[in-house]
């Protein structure tokens, strides 16, 4: 994964292409958040509805923080102790941001900020957001390599990034929606991080 193909990647996403792509869990499916035209492709090629929710991806926190300035100062502080890392938590999204992510509930919204390893850090250089699920058909395993992608996402995508063998978990869900006012959180899905790893950082 030269720096070339990172840029060349980041061009396809800004302009709502489809492209596979590795994270620190397993090999995700992207574009842009804005496209519609893309999120439809996306869906179509992993036969998933398009009323289930994805995440927005970011490679900087700092970045995500920016475009979400409704986010509270208690789930920030929440969101410096967990990412970036191989989570996926659940935001109120009160401006409906990102509503092609969202699925059926607007109100909120799937952030993602994986951590970016030595193979992974070119990855630091893209400053898109990215509407991102995981690379498999819907309810088939996620795919730990490029050649563990299906064959059909493969071609419908416009570009791949290889990172080699990544770990293959998928990342652990947590909903933090009501974590401003009760500072309560559930764990949705249990991943690469424990729900004790959670609980001790919450």
């Amino acid at each position: 994964m030269t720096e070339g193909q990172v840029a060349e990647f980041e061009e396809v996403i800004a302009g709502g292409g489809i492209a596979i792509f590795p994270t620190d869990t397993v090999y995700g499916l992207g574009t842009h958040p804005d496209s519609v035209e893309g999120a439809h492709r996306l869906y179509w090629i992993k036969g998933r509805s398009p009323d289930r929710p994805a995440a927005v991806l970011f490679f900087d926190l700092e970045r995500a923080l920016a475009e979400l300035p409704e986010i509270g100062l208690k789930t920030r502080a929440a969101l410096d102790r967990l990412l970036p890392g191989a989570i996926t938590i659940l935001l109120p999204n009160p401006a409906t941001r990102f509503p092609l992510a969202c699925g059926a509930q607007p109100s909120r919204l799937g952030l993602r900020v994986p951590k970016l390893d030595e193979k992974l850090a070119k990855l630091a250089n893209v400053k898109v957001p990215i509407l991102q699920s995981s690379a498999n058909p819907t309810a088939e395993p996620a795919p730990r390599s490029l050649e563990d992608v299906d064959p059909r996402i493969r071609r419908g995508a416009d570009i791949e990034l290889d990172a080699g063998v990544l770990p293959g978990t998928p990342s652990t869900v947590i909903d933090l929606s009501s974590y401003e006012d009760e500072g309560s959180f559930d764990v949705l899905r249990e991943g690469a991080l424990s729900v004790e790893a959670v609980g001790a950082q919450l």
